[in-house]
């Protein structure tokens, strides 16, 4: 049996984005989105998710490249004097590994953004983090130690099979390999913790380039099981995307999106 879940990241993060998100819902098949609550568009994103009330929202974790929640002076190892999260992946994995500081800091943020998420109003559907970054094994703890106190009970596993992207055209490297066998880490916590994960996850391989023919190819080779397909479309490039993601194609992701010919 094959089902699947049709999500888009980075709700909040700009108008355009929360444009796409809502042209992708009500006249496309998106199913879901998640929120980053300290988003430059955040409010807008929830007075959008309230409008649309089959939307399903859950929280998109930010520990890397971001906005924190709470103000420098709280949390000053782990974001700059603007409040934001550096995107040195390396020494952040580092320093939340073995600071024992940072790891407090840590927690009060993503404890923070859930208690962020909660005074939305809006039902947490899911939870999964900016970059994946929940795949550390402290982030991806203290993800389902804080959302236990909101009632989480879904996260996304991001283990994008290999074979099947081979099937579609994208080789099987090693890192591939390597990171599908990582993301078993997070699966046992997440059972561990009670918490429902998907099987299967696409969108890594090819993510801001999920054109519509992509899409086709890649539901004509979907294996059973519970997959979701992530995206993140917008209904325009500005400032914010043009600095963050230069070379995303989030108006041709809003266009597979809209192609329900081709998602069907």
């Amino acid at each position: 049996m094959k089902t699947v879940t049709v999500s888009a990241d980075d709700f909040g993060l700009s108008e355009a984005v929360n444009e796409g998100v809502e042209r992708a819902h009500r006249d496309g098949i998106l199913q879901a989105a998640s929120l980053m609550v300290a988003a430059p568009a955040a409010a807008d994103a929830v007075r959008i998710a309230r409008a649309n009330p089959s939307l399903r929202v859950g929280l998109h974790l930010v520990a890397i490249e971001g906005p924190a929640i709470l103000p420098h002076r709280l949390i000053p190892g782990l974001v700059d004097k603007t409040g934001q999260f550096p995107s040195d992946q390396l020494r952040l994995g580092l320093n939340y590994f073995f600071r024992p500081g940072i790891r407090r800091q840590l927690w009060a943020e993503i404890a923070a953004q859930f208690a962020g998420f909660a005074a939305t109003g809006l039902t947490l559907d899911h939870a999964n983090a900016h970059k994946h970054m929940h795949l550390h094994p402290t982030v991806g703890a203290m993800l389902l130690r804080a959302g236990a106190a909101h009632g989480l009970r879904r996260i996304r596993v991001p283990a994008e099979p290999p074979a099947v992207m081979a099937r579609c055209g994208s080789p099987a490297t090693f890192g591939n390999k390597l990171l599908y066998r990582w993301t078993g880490v997070l699966r046992r916590q997440a059972r561990i913790a009670g918490v429902v994960a998907n099987d299967h996850c696409f969108g890594l391989a090819w993510s801001g380039h999920m054109t519509a023919s992509r899409v086709r190819l890649l539901l004509d080779n979907l294996p059973d099981g519970d997959s979701e397909i992530y995206f993140h479309p917008a209904a325009r490039r500005d400032e914010v995307l043009g600095r963050l993601m230069p070379d995303y194609q989030h108006e041709a992701e809003l266009a597979a999106l809209l192609d329900n010919s081709g998602m069907t």
